[in-house]
Parts: structure tokens; C-alpha cells; sequence
């Protein structure tokens, strides 16, 4: 499941519109890269459109497209990013800043307590399908390209639908804005 679908299954409508209030569109170049490895990270990023390579060390890790949501990592720890993100082709991504998204977590419990939830949420499934990976003795950019992105249990199929929804929504309006 794409991961910005945890999110906006867990966000409120005023928590979407203000995420829309608080970032901006920004269009990348093939091979263009969007986050260094070994360097921070100022923002988190949507793909609107477009593809993305994930790479450590010269091995790419993972593909991303529409509706992925990169950055996390570097913005739930605080460290340097863990990979180089570059794109692959004309990509549209829906940026963030790490500063405003902070102070409205400090500031606004719920949305705090919704945001993290979902964050949580999406690397639970993360690390799912990376153990069933391993387990498998395959490596992880192997699965990026499955369709859907894994299977979603009954109790989770209303709210799929509500993020579903609520991201056709919110592609409409950053692409207006573009």
C-alpha cells in the first residue's frame, strides 16, 4: 500500500489542508537528486508524479512512484539520509518543510498523535514485507514494483478508501497549483 495512503487514512480534512497550506510542488529533472546520502534531510516529500531510485552504497534498494512518501526516516530520527533519492524520470514531488511540519506537531496534539500513528503504521507494514524478504533470500527492490503493494486486511479496507479519496483530492489541488 502506498505509504501516503497511511496517512491520509489517519489525517483529518483540516490536517490535509493544512498540509497543503504548508508545502509546495517541485518538479525534478531525470537524474536530478532530490536527497543525498550521508546528508540532512530539510524536508518530507509526496511523489506526485514520476518515478524515484532509492540507493545506498551504489545498490539501489527501491523504486518509488505516485503517492510515496520519502524522507521518514530522516525526519522521525533526526540523522542523515540513510540513501541517495534521485529521480528516474520528469517527477513532481509535494514538499514539506521539516521545520513547519514540527512546530505544528508540537502544537496541535491531535494532529501529532494522528501523523505519528500513521507513520508508525506504514513502517510496521515496512518491516513486514522486509522480513518476509529476507526470508525468501531476495532483496527488497525485487517487491517495490508489486502492484498495490501488498495485501490489506478487512479492518483496514474503510479507512483505504477514505485516504483513497482524500489523495485524489489532494492530487487534484497540487496539481492545480503547479
Amino acid at each position: 500500500m502506498r505509504k501516503v495512503l497511511y496517512i491520509l487514512g489517519k489525517l483529518q480534512d483540516a490536517d490535509l489542508q493544512w498540509l497543503l497550506e504548508a508545502g509546495s510542488v517541485r518538479s525534478l529533472a531525470p537524474g536530478e537528486l532530490l536527497i543525498e546520502e550521508g546528508l540532512a534531510i530539510q524536508s518530507l516529500y509526496i511523489v506526485i508524479e514520476g518515478e524515484l531510485a532509492v540507493v545506498r552504497s551504489g545498490t539501489e534498494l527501491a523504486r518509488l512512484d505516485v503517492g510515496e512518501v520519502v524522507g521518514e526516516m530522516s525526519f522521525l530520527s533526526s540523522r542523515p539520509a540513510s540513501a541517495t533519492v534521485s529521480a528516474l524520470s520528469p517527477t513532481t514531488i509535494f514538499e514539506i518543510p521539516q521545520t513547519r511540519l514540527k512546530t505544528k506537531l508540537r502544537s496541535d496534539v491531535q494532529f501529532a498523535s494522528r501523523f505519528h500513528q500513521a507513520m508508525c503504521l506504514f513502517l510496521v507494514d515496512r518491516l513486514d514485507r522486509t522480513d518476509a524478504l529476507i526470508g525468501k533470500g531476495r532483496r527488497i527492490a525485487e517487491e517495490t514494483r508489486v502492484p498495490g503493494g501488498g495485501k490489506i486486511s478487512e479492518d483496514s479496507m474503510d479507512s483505504v478508501v477514505l485516504a483513497g479519496a482524500r489523495f485524489n483530492w489532494f492530487l487534484e489541488r497540487v496539481r492545480g497549483h503547479s
